[in-house]
């Protein structure tokens, strides 16, 4: 008798940004001429540069000739993308990050789910909350949750409340963590943890032996001059920390895939002797076994992201993103609400109107103004009454739905 993942049925009955695709789809089908203004997932909307797309083109070409094609590539990713993110990404803030300490992957989604494989199951988890709903999925997969409480909560993962008392940044975890996850800028409320405040985390994480899961994703997006663009720019993080990084949100790979994977050399967990044992060799190998590589016109599409015309293309489209982003917090906030994010990244945390449930204010929007966004409470307890829009959509969608907003405001 085959037996299922018993772990499995803890999860929640469908992924969050799978159940707001399937009310959107419902509704538009039972209202084929609405024009829905798209603010919840947050996908790019901007095509991709001239840079990106003539690499890509020229790419493509090899592939059709006997001379240039390629198969299979390395699982880490080909040098021309590997050394041009240490050039771009490392070099460039005067970090010092070796070739195969770098994973070209198809998404930092995928990695951060997982990367908990090559962790003991007995692992103990912090995850701020409210929070990416990968880092807690992919934990209650493996078995290390516990089962879901009355309150919303599972038993055996460590959250981390981030709310307005905190400004939305957590604490340190109230009990021993193994693993802590840390997104910033963050995903969904929009905040960034300074200079000063990250340095606090990588202290805290060499004093407790724990391994920081550095979700970095929305970097690209960094205004202020005191928020890190990688943890590594704080000294020692190179021994408790693995950084994510995307070029989904950054260069609009959305559609394409490819993202990488920092694991530092000098990051050490333990064996159950107590012997230190090297995570990137234990990655690489997790990587070959499960993995083939990214694709080369992908890569190669990637690597043109770097070049000086594709930065400062991908620079505009980010400044383009950001714009709407500011459009939306003013916006909310002349409508006389609360709003937070939209300064480091492009997302941008709504205070709800007392009295109303998250979930039940994606219908009130889209059933009355046709906007889209995401309930609060699909990242977490922390998020009810709150709402997740995105800076994705068009400048001309996005002030067209701040207009919306307003106006039901000032009724």
């Amino acid at each position: 008798m085959a037996k299922i993942n018993s772990n499995y049925l803890l999860l929640p009955n469908s992924y969050l940004f799978a159940e707001i695709a399937k009310k959107i789809k419902a509704y538009q089908k039972a209202n084929p001429k609405a024009d829905i203004i798209k603010m919840g997932i947050g996908d790019v909307t901007h095509p991709l540069t001239n840079s990106i797309v003539t690499a890509m083109e020229k790419a493509a070409k090899e592939m059709a000739e006997s001379s240039t094609f390629r198969g299979y590539g390395p699982e880490q990713g080909y040098d021309f993308l590997v050394n041009a993110v240490i050039n771009g990404e490392y070099k460039s803030r005067n970090i010092d990050i070796a070739p195969d300490e770098i994973f070209i992957s198809d998404g930092s989604k995928c990695d951060i789910a997982n990367i908990q494989e090559i962790f003991d199951i007995n692992s103990t988890v912090a995850i701020t909350d409210p929070v990416y709903p990968v880092y807690l999925d992919s934990n209650i997969m493996a078995g290390r949750s516990g089962r879901l409480n009355d309150k919303g909560y599972f038993e055996k993962i460590i959250y981390m409340s981030s709310t307005k008392e905190n400004n939305f940044k957590p604490s340190f975890p109230a009990k021993h963590a193994d693993l802590i996850y840390i997104c910033s800028p963050n995903n969904p409320t929009g905040a960034a943890l300074t200079k000063a405040e990250l340095k606090s985390w990588v202290e805290y994480a060499l004093e407790n032996k724990s391994i920081i899961l550095y979700d970095s994703a929305y970097s690209a997006y960094i205004q202020e001059e005191d928020v890190c663009g990688s943890i590594y720019e704080i000294p020692d993080a190179k021994k408790v920390a693995v950084e994510f990084k995307s070029f989904s949100k950054t260069a609009g790979f959305t559609g394409i895939r490819c993202a990488f994977t920092v694991v530092p050399k000098e990051l050490y967990a333990f064996d159950d002797m107590g012997n230190k044992v090297a995570l990137n060799k234990l990655w690489n190998r997790r990587q070959t076994t499960k993995f083939n590589g990214v694709s080369y016109i992908t890569q190669r599409a990637a690597e043109a992201v770097y070049s000086e015309q594709g930065m400062k293309e991908t620079k505009e489209v980010i400044k383009y993103y950001m714009n709407n982003a500011a459009i939306i917090l003013c916006g909310l906030k002349q409508a006389g609400f609360e709003a937070y994010g939209g300064v480091n990244a492009p997302y941008i945390w709504w205070k709800i109107p007392d009295g109303i449930k998250s979930f039940d204010f994606l219908d009130i929007l889209l059933e009355k103004y046709q906007i889209v966004g995401t309930p609060g409470s699909g990242f977490g307890p922390c998020g009810e009454g709150y709402f997740r829009l995105t800076a994705f959509n068009s400048q001309e969608k996005t002030k067209e739905a701040m207009q919306k907003i307003y106006k039901a405001a000032s009724n």
